[in-house]
């Protein structure tokens, strides 16, 4: 297997001292538009198998002619999702597998943002699933943590542990702090706002609508330590993907924000500072979104002052196999003490990167396999789930028994 990884920003910069680890790979080429930062992420890890190169990801043709140029069989996409759809159609041109972690944007719905749905994120992928399948060839979407790990928890879930669901509620938190800054995204700050400021989508008896964004709070206990969180209703990925795989009465996703944070995207949407297009300042064009992202520091340069752990997973309710109600809540912790100690990656950035290579370490093996455009719910828990372990970082299932889950 050959890759071009696109991206070497925060959770690019981690996939690279991840992947040099295994041995399942022939060769990874390293792009981002700044090559000197793809060099220096391939400098850091002295091994043969990356190479680093200075690429475009929005020039579709430029994309292409790399994938040809050094023979790449997989496009990893680790860039923002203003660039899914070229690099997603570059691939399927070129004739290469892809793999993304962040899919193609939603557009609101014009007149009932609040309730009805526009395009739903993912759409544009899924639209071109016969052309890939036509190709024999896989696209791989939503295939980080969140979305990714928690899709292949529900798919577990729905396997090996319920005869019937409720609900699959994905939930995430923290308890990070990072010294020094009074505002420090650890996730790109961009996405961020995408996905936070856009209606959150909910499924629900057999269909999806939207609702205000920041709704529905609930406080989630959260475990290793982190105790409860506030967590509200955010635009993502996993409610898209799914439903188109496993029946469940309704699915959501809930992100442990806090007030700050809301209060920061809140003033942002009211200063007009999250629109992504570009406006005329003098004599410069410039995204207000860019603007704030520039500000603020690189959360791939945060590990250092960062503390705490992060926690994604799943929740699922339902009727267990044993015909009994069941409730569990499956979960993957990260320290940020542990992921600095032994990649040099901060926890949110590392935990992102880490699921997405066992995903490609899974397909150049065999494990998985499939052609067209397919979610993590496509393909088989369990060999994710036990070569996860095998990474050195294993996953955590708790019976939610007395674990109430309460209105904020």
């Amino acid at each position: 297997m050959r890759i071009l990884l696109v991206g070497a920003g925060g959770v690019g910069s981690a996939v690279v001292p991840i992947a040099a680890r295994r041995d399942f790979f022939e060769h990874i080429v390293v792009a981002d538009s700044r090559q000197d930062r793809a060099a220096e992420t391939v400098a850091k890890i002295d091994d043969p198998r990356f190479s680093a190169i200075g690429l475009d990801a929005s020039d579709q043709a430029a994309v292409e002619a790399a994938l040809a140029e050094h023979r790449c069989d997989v496009l990893f996409n680790a860039v923002d999702p203003r660039f899914t759809m070229p690099l997603f159609r570059a691939a399927l041109n070129a004739g290469a597998h892809y793999l993304d972690m962040a899919m193609s944007l939603s557009r609101p719905h014009p007149r009932r943002p609040y309730e009805l749905t526009g395009v739903k994120l993912g759409d544009e992928q899924f639209a071109l699933g016969d052309a890939w399948r036509a190709k024999d060839r896989l696209a791989l979407v939503g295939m980080g943590v969140e979305p990714g790990l928690a899709d292949v928890f529900a798919r577990y879930a729905a396997e090996h542990l319920f005869e019937s669901i409720e609900e699959i509620g994905i939930r995430d938190g923290s308890n990070l702090v990072v010294e020094g800054y009074d505002f420090a995204p650890t996730f790109s700050i961009w996405t961020t706002i995408e996905e936070c400021l856009n209606p959150p989508v909910i499924w629900e008896d057999g269909e999806w609508h939207t609702t205000e964004p920041f709704s529905e709070p609930e406080v989630f206990d959260f475990p290793e330590g982190i105790g409860p969180v506030e967590c509200v209703n955010v635009e993502h990925e996993e409610v898209l993907l799914v439903p188109r795989w496993i029946d469940a009465r309704r699915v959501t996703f809930k992100y442990g924000l806090g007030e700050e944070f809301i209060d920061v995207l809140k003033t942002l949407h009211k200063l007009g500072l999250d629109n992504a297009g570009k406006i005329r300042v003098g004599g410069v064009e410039a995204s207000p979104r860019d603007v704030v992202a520039a500000s603020l520091p690189d959360p791939a340069t945060l590990g250092d002052r960062m503390r705490g752990k992060t926690c994604a997973g799943t929740w699922v309710k339902g009727v267990g196999k044993d015909g009994e109600p069941r409730e569990v809540y499956l979960y993957h912790v990260v320290d940020n003490e542990w992921s600095m100690r032994e990649y040099g990656c901060q926890a949110v950035v590392w935990q992102t990167a880490v699921h997405p290579v066992v995903a490609l370490e899974l397909l150049a093996t065999g494990g998985w396999s499939g052609t067209g455009v397919l979610g993590p719910e496509a393909f088989d828990a369990v060999p994710f789930l036990d070569l996860l372990t095998t990474y050195g970082s294993p996953w955590g299932m708790r019976d939610q028994a007395g674990q109430a889950l309460l209105s904020a």
